[in-house]
């Protein structure tokens, strides 16, 4: 492995990171800036493309969460099994896993596509794809398909 890809898997993974620590914390803006100004976010529930549509996104999720019994405003993921390749230099292309936790215990899970992109010295994402693979019980992610869209925050 070349030192440039060791740079780019560091980067990338930092990005992916700081997506869930944007999302379990309701940093609707701080997420959506992780995408290009052209980004793609796509879930079971739609998709929203931009930034500015992106945070309008998260938000109804963030306030679909606050409002469910089961959710009790409060959602943390789990990321694992994270793959990363590069087609060039400047474009990645990343797989993984995910567990949503809830007040209720696990709530939701599934798998993460994404394509990135380098812009400047920074990883962003050109497109997200979230697939919730179950849910369970109960869950807010349930209600979410019961009710209305699937949970946007993936």
């Amino acid at each position: 492995m070349e030192a440039w890809e060791i740079e780019a898997r560091l980067a990338v993974q930092d990005t992916l990171a700081s997506y869930v620590r944007y999302a379990d914390s309701g940093r609707s803006e701080q997420l959506a800036a992780l995408f290009t100004d052209d980004g793609v976010l796509r879930t079971d529930g739609g998709e929203a493309r931009g930034p500015a549509a992106i945070t309008a996104f998260l938000e109804d999720a963030k306030r679909s969460l606050a409002a469910s019994p089961s959710g009790a405003g409060r959602i943390r993921h789990h990321v694992s099994s994270v793959h990363v390749t590069f087609p060039t230099r400047d474009e990645a292309r990343a797989t993984s896993y995910f567990l949503a936790v809830t007040a209720i215990g696990p709530d939701h899970w599934g798998c993460y596509r994404d394509q990135l992109a380098r812009v400047g010295d920074e990883w962003r994402f050109t497109q997200r794809a979230a697939t919730v693979e179950g849910h369970a019980p109960g869950s807010w992610a349930e209600a979410r398909r019961v009710d209305g869209p699937a949970p946007g925050a993936g």
